[in-house]
């Protein structure tokens, strides 16, 4: 078949999905309608779940999941804009990891806002000038953030989601490598790039910076730099991607979670994250999980930290299988809030594999 033909089949095709997109937003805005008349949220994460396992089981390629995800992403973006507009804080600047995160949730057609820190992402929800906020949690191999640990004691906002993001590197600059004399990124980047630095760039200058996006800013600008960043810097900053994924360890991870104000209902397949301060006595800690173990339900995570408000204190978080609305995990939960000077429901939610 001529090239024309086959580009002349293509061009009926996209009018034909641009007709079924409009219908399918037609439905959405009477969805919008609904959802406020009965008071409901615009955002409802389970839903989102089983909406992307369902398309997932009508692909029948050549098309692979993942692209099929990242475009029903900005479909659901966009009805999302059409029932409510949606505002969602997420903690740093533009171009960072949490932004990419935030990004991978909810898409580009919602109002994206940045914060300096974490707490102001948590005022912001609270105060009501935003949704929902993005916030990272703990990383594959920097261990938990500790300030969003600490903020979740205070609050009175529900985790509503959570997701994995694959921290990769990349080395970007205006220039060519072979121009490249400096390196600007964060202290912490420039470690985890160690061994692609001292191989590639032995004599170019390693300069640290407040964050990857201030570092892509200032490869923006100066010539003869370059910046370690993720992806979404260089669309930011216009600049060019000169080596991809060039940190040590591929396998970095970090995990965020999605802040706001709603219970999420179960979906079968769920994470419920509480925390606790046990009373001081042998075996405290023992007695307080022992619930868990005694009714089957499976931990996934425990850390703790230190109470601000009693020395020698500690503030334990954990999270767990199941949903909060399970019977089971309701039953130990009365049993160990019991045992505890402190205890507290941080959320449940949808578990991402």
């Amino acid at each position: 078949m001529p090239l024309s033909k086959i580009r002349d089949k293509i061009d009926d095709i996209d009018k034909q999905i641009v007709e079924l997109l409009n219908l399918r937003y037609q439905e959405v805005e009477k969805v919008g309608v609904w959802k406020k008349q009965n008071n409901s949220p615009i955002y409802i994460p389970e839903r989102e779940k089983a909406l992307l396992e369902k398309i997932c089981r009508h692909n029948r390629g050549p098309m692979t999941r993942e692209i099929l995800h990242n475009i029903y992403r900005e479909i659901m973006s966009g009805a999302l804009k059409l029932e409510s507009p949606l505002k969602v804080t997420y903690f740093g600047a533009p171009g960072s990891f949490t932004h990419q995160a935030a990004l991978s949730k909810f898409g580009h057609s919602v109002e994206l806002h940045p914060a300096d820190t974490i707490a102001a992402v948590f005022k912001a929800i609270e105060a009501e000038r935003s949704d929902y906020g993005c916030v990272p949690v703990e990383n594959s191999t920097e261990g938990a953030v500790t300030h969003t640990l600490d903020t979740l004691v205070n609050t009175d906002l529900s985790i509503c989601a959570e997701l994995n993001l694959p921290i990769h590197h990349n080395l970007l600059s205006r220039g060519p490598f072979s121009e490249i004399k400096r390196v600007y990124s964060h202290i912490q980047v420039l470690g985890q790039c160690r061994e692609y630095l001292q191989e590639n760039l032995a004599g170019a200058e390693l300069l640290e910076s407040a964050s990857t996006p201030k570092a892509a800013a200032i490869a923006a600008k100066e010539k003869g730099s370059a910046a370690l960043a993720g992806k979404i810097a260089a669309e930011l900053f216009d600049l060019n991607i000169l080596a991809e994924n060039i940190e040590d360890f591929s396998n970095n991870t970090t995990r965020f979670l999605i802040l706001g104000k709603q219970r999420t209902q179960p979906t079968g397949d769920d994470k419920t994250s509480i925390c606790f301060a046990i009373k001081d006595k042998v075996g405290a800690l023992y007695d307080c999980i022992k619930p868990f173990r005694d009714k089957g339900i499976t931990m996934t995570k425990v850390e703790s930290r230190p109470m601000k408000n009693a020395n020698w204190e500690y503030c334990f978080f954990i999270d767990i299988l199941g949903h909060r609305d399970e019977k089971t995990i309701q039953e130990a939960f009365t049993e160990i809030e019991k045992l505890c000077s402190f205890f507290k429901i941080l959320g449940s939610y949808s578990r991402v594999q």
